[in-house]
């Protein structure tokens, strides 16, 4: 008699996601284009008004119709991702970013360019929070805390490269383009990031992905554009009547947001914005230390290159140079950040406002004894010590707000993350901007300088004392 086994095969689930090296290298990429193009436009500007005959106001928005639409689409690019899949919604916006960074440079006339600017901002929106999700969905344990750290380096870096290759950009004037290259420089490199993204970067899920919340996402993009239109474009326009009222209108406007958010998920419906998200307290803390680093950091950043070239008189390409080691020290200083959290847990963001605080009091010191002379000698003690502090930050307030946010939530996260993170970008040009450019008819530029750079002193010690209230340990 002969027995006959049948033997069953069994499947073995599918193996979780992993991001590589390359992998992450592509990510990164991808990440720091958008806040690249966020600050390269800085020393452009003088020359593209020139080219296109554009008044002040329609240079505003060049710079502020990219960071609107950037900010206001964040958080629906993030639950798209979560929704769609995070790959396929990298490699659109990606491919997007690169069409619409074309448009910039091939742009014939003003209102065109901000027309592309606007479709630019809506793309980076399509990418950048997959890079963060893909991050948290890809890699685990001290990968993940690695990867959290260069991503924080990464974007901190690009700030401050955007506006040194601005100006180097336009200096060179490659073949004749000016400042069309500031733009186009970013079509090669889109091609190389899609190539890598569609053989190295997985393709990740939420495990249950949640419908778009339309009403929370039509009351979200009303808040933000009631806040950061007339901030960014007030001044410019001679503040009329409709920049009051939009603010006025904000605080209804966001009382609403919370509302329709919170009834939905009291119904068990999903909102854009879930409120049990807000309540983690890492991710809650972490994003009220956002609005005064990015605030002060885009508000420097704006200040520090027109104080150089209209006061100092220093071309584009030095005014930009004057800022290396402020990028180099930021870069060293951020390598270090992951073992230092290990060992002393969040009160490194604290010491970090606190060497931040000492940089940016040795260059008001700087600009108040050197005017007009303030260059790349004058500014390199202030500049190195402020990036070491600006280091042990921007990267580690990044993995705290996204420690203990699930995976299936990872788009979600990111997108409020990057959110908040934009729109305070974009607050800092508006407020310090403004303030800097408003004090200069009565105080002169070296007093304006002087007094704009100590009210960010003083956002400086409001981030150092929020710190103190983080979870010691970062999960």
């Amino acid at each position: 008699m002969t027995e006959t086994i049948t033997s069953r095969t069994v499947r073995s689930p599918a193996a979780p996601p992993v991001l590589g090296g390359l992998g992450l290298f592509t990510v990164l990429l991808a990440a720091a284009l958008p806040l690249i193009d966020f600050f390269i436009v800085n020393v452009a500007l003088p020359t593209i008004g020139k080219d296109l005959s554009a008044s002040e106001a329609v240079l505003e928005l060049v710079v502020a119709g990219y960071g609107v639409s950037y900010a206001v689409l964040l958080v629906l690019g993030g639950r798209l991702g979560d929704l769609f899949g995070r790959r396929r919604l990298f490699l659109g916006g990606m491919a997007a970013f690169g069409v619409t960074s074309l448009a910039c440079g091939l742009a014939p006339t003003a209102w065109t360019l901000v027309a592309a600017r606007i479709a630019q901002g809506a793309a980076s929106a399509a990418m950048l929070p997959q890079v963060l999700a893909t991050i948290q969905a890809a890699t685990q344990g001290p990968r993940r805390a690695k990867a959290m750290g260069l991503y924080g380096a990464t974007a901190g870096l690009a700030m401050v490269a955007g506006q040194i290759l601005g100006g180097v950009l336009v200096a060179a004037d490659i073949a004749g383009t000016g400042w069309r290259a500031v733009f186009l420089v970013n079509v090669p490199v889109v091609i190389v990031g899609l190539v890598l993204a569609a053989r190295v970067v997985p393709e990740t899920h939420s495990p249950h992905p949640e419908p778009v919340d339309v009403p929370g996402t039509f009351l979200l993009a009303a808040s933000l554009l009631a806040l950061l239109v007339p901030l960014t474009e007030g001044r410019a326009a001679g503040w009329p009547l409709w920049t009051w009222l939009s603010l006025a209108a904000f605080p209804g406007i966001v009382s609403a947001f919370y509302a329709v958010e919170r009834r939905a998920d009291r119904q068990g419906r999903t909102p854009l914005v879930p409120p049990s998200l807000l309540a983690l307290t890492s991710l809650r803390r972490g994003l009220v230390l956002i609005l005064p680093f990015g605030m002060g950091f885009s508000g420097f950043m704006f200040v520090i290159a027109v104080a150089l070239q209209r006061g100092a008189g220093l071309g584009p390409v030095a005014a930009g140079l004057a800022l290396v080691p402020l990028a180099v020290t930021f870069f060293f200083a951020s390598l270090a950040g992951p073992r230092l959290v290990t060992r002393y847990g969040t009160r490194v963001v604290t010491a970090g406002s606190v060497v931040q605080a000492v940089g940016l009091g040795l260059i008001v010191l700087a600009a108040w004894r050197s005017w007009p002379h303030l260059g790349f000698v004058e500014l390199l003690p202030g500049a190195a010590v402020a990036g070491v502090g600006q280091a042990l930050q921007l990267p580690i307030i990044f993995r705290i707000i996204l420690s203990e946010v699930p995976p299936a939530r990872a788009g979600v996260g990111a997108g409020v993350m990057v959110t908040t993170q934009q729109s305070a970008l974009a607050l800092g040009v508006a407020t310090l901007g403004t303030l800097f450019l408003s004090l200069i008819p009565g105080m002169g530029m070296r007093d304006a300088l002087v007094t704009t750079l100590l009210v960010q002193l003083a956002g400086v010690v409001l981030t150092g004392l929020l710190s103190l209230r983080l979870p010691r340990a970062i999960g």
